[in-house]
C-alpha cells in the first residue's frame, strides 16, 4: 500500500512541492474513516475539506447520476480547499473508506505563512487547468 506521504506527493496539485513543503501540508492532515453508505461530500454544500483516499472505494454523483468511482490515491474536494467554492458532486462511501482530511482554513493559513508553498501550489494548479482546458480554436 502507498503511504499517505507518497500519495500526497503524487497529487498533481502538489507536484512542484519539495519534500519539506509536503511535510508541512501533511502535518495539517487528519485521518478519518467513513462506513459504507456514508455521504461525506454533499453536492451544493459549503464544506471546506479535501479528502485523499487511502483505503476503500466511493461513488461520485452529480444531480443523482454516478459520474465516477474513487479509489486509493484519489483526491476529492480539492476545489473547496483551493477556491472555497461549493461542492460540485456528492461522494458516498461504497465500502469502508479511510482517508486523510485537509481543512481549507489551515491550508490557507499555511499558504499565508509560506509564500514559496503558495507559489508552487499556484503553478501546479494553473498547469493542471491548462492540461484540462480544451485547445483554443482560432
Amino acid at each position: 500500500m502507498t503511504s499517505p506521504d507518497e500519495m500526497l506527493a503524487e497529487l498533481p496539485i502538489f507536484e512542484d512541492l519539495s519534500r519539506h513543503e509536503l511535510k508541512k501540508i501533511r502535518q495539517l492532515m487528519t485521518p478519518i474513516t467513513f462506513p459504507a453508505g456514508r455521504r461525506f461530500i454533499i453536492e451544493g454544500s459549503n464544506d471546506m475539506e479535501a479528502f485523499i483516499i487511502l483505503e476503500g472505494e466511493a461513488m461520485v454523483e452529480r444531480d443523482g447520476v454516478e459520474v465516477a468511482r474513487i479509489r486509493p490515491g484519489d483526491v476529492v474536494g480539492e476545489m473547496a480547499v483551493l477556491a472555497g467554492v461549493p461542492r460540485t458532486a456528492t461522494v458516498t462511501a461504497t465500502t469502508e473508506v479511510t482517508a486523510e482530511v485537509l481543512n481549507r482554513r489551515e491550508f490557507i493559513s499555511l499558504l499565508d505563512r509560506e509564500p514559496e508553498v503558495m507559489k508552487n501550489v499556484l503553478v501546479s494548479a494553473l498547469r493542471r487547468l491548462h492540461q484540462l482546458a480544451p485547445p483554443a480554436t482560432h
